[in-house]
């Protein structure tokens, strides 16, 4: 089996990834910065070894690249390269010295979408900082790819759920409160008609499509794809879909979009992302060419999130219905 370098496995698809290419039989290395705990427990951490490395000071220093080549990987997995720079330096480390490099990308790449769902044909064009990095670096990748050979595959993933995750909302934030005001059968305002949609995608799922592409190393090389769950959620179905899990009636109301984000205060940005890009993407490439099947529905990853979040006091509400 491979030796499989994960860059930020701490984080929620590493508390998946991990233990997963573990039970696979992989000999698994974890680097972080040695500050996150796994958001759940699993005996197969004991096997995972930890190399703690601060990449934004290795960076700097010229040595991160180099610190992961010297650990011998077969295959390298980067869950936190955000800018073009960060991802260049670790791959012309990697250069020769690797047999697999997967990148994680994001759906953010996409600012606005023409065709519903979008596919991976689609230009992306990002419309702000996060999704310009990300997407300069697929780009580079892809080239590095197809002219000089370099094992690049560029994964997409949704908006991410799991336990101990705070779960987008019907409201495009991550504000837990909205769970517990819709356990209570109170009003919640959506923006237009509430027709806009979020893509969301289980960590798990994450997960077992990186698995599915390090298994079909040669159909994922050189190739982007959208890893997220069966079908995205209109933000009024979400919602009536929420009530519905606590026993309430939906108490929607709306507003033009402009002036209902202006009452969100702290969370208008966060909101106005996810809401402006409505985002639905097809995984029908990741499903031919990999064999990737999600084990969640965007709904169901959602309410596992909500469920935790309830046992955890985030979220003010029974369980009734979860």
């Amino acid at each position: 089996m491979s030796r499989i370098i994960v860059v930020g496995g701490s984080g929620h698809v590493g508390t998946y990834l991990l233990p997963l290419l573990v039970e696979l039989g992989h000999e698994v290395v974890n680097v972080s910065r040695g500050t996150a705990q796994p958001y759940k427990s699993h005996h197969a951490w004991d096997r995972i070894a930890t190399v703690v490395l601060d990449r934004t000071v290795e960076e700097k220093a010229g040595q991160f690249g180099a610190k992961i080549a010297d650990l011998k990987p077969d295959v390298v997995v980067d869950m936190i390269a955000f800018e073009l720079a960060s991802t260049q330096q670790i791959v012309k480390a990697l250069r020769g010295k690797v047999g697999h490099y997967l990148f994680c990308s994001s759906i953010w790449v996409y600012g606005q979408l023409v065709g519903i769902p979008s596919t991976e044909t689609d230009p992306p064009n990002p419309i702000d900082a996060y999704g310009r990095g990300k997407a300069e670096s697929e780009t580079w990748l892809l080239r590095e790819a197809t002219v000089n050979g370099f094992p690049a595959t560029c994964f997409r993933p949704g908006h991410i759920v799991g336990e101990g995750w705070n779960p987008i909302s019907p409201i495009g934030t991550n504000n837990p409160e909205t769970f517990s005001l819709i356990a209570r059968g109170d009003k919640l305002i959506l923006p237009n008609l509430g027709l806009e949609t979020l893509h969301h995608v289980h960590a798990d799922d994450v997960a077992r499509w990186i698995v599915c592409a390090i298994e079909n190393r040669a159909a994922s090389i050189g190739e982007a794809f959208n890893t997220v769950s069966e079908q995205a959620v209109n933000l009024r179905g979400y919602a009536e879909s929420v009530y519905s899990w606590f026993g309430r009636t939906p108490q929607l109301e709306f507003q033009p979009f402009e002036d209902w984000v202006l009452d969100l205060g702290e969370w208008a940005d966060s909101a106005r992302g996810h809401i402006v890009r409505s985002s639905s993407h097809s995984i029908e490439k990741s499903r031919h060419r990999l064999g990737y099947r999600p084990r969640y529905s965007s709904l169901d990853a959602i309410r596992e999130s909500v469920r935790a979040a309830i046992r955890d006091g985030r979220v003010s509400a029974p369980e009734i219905g979860l």
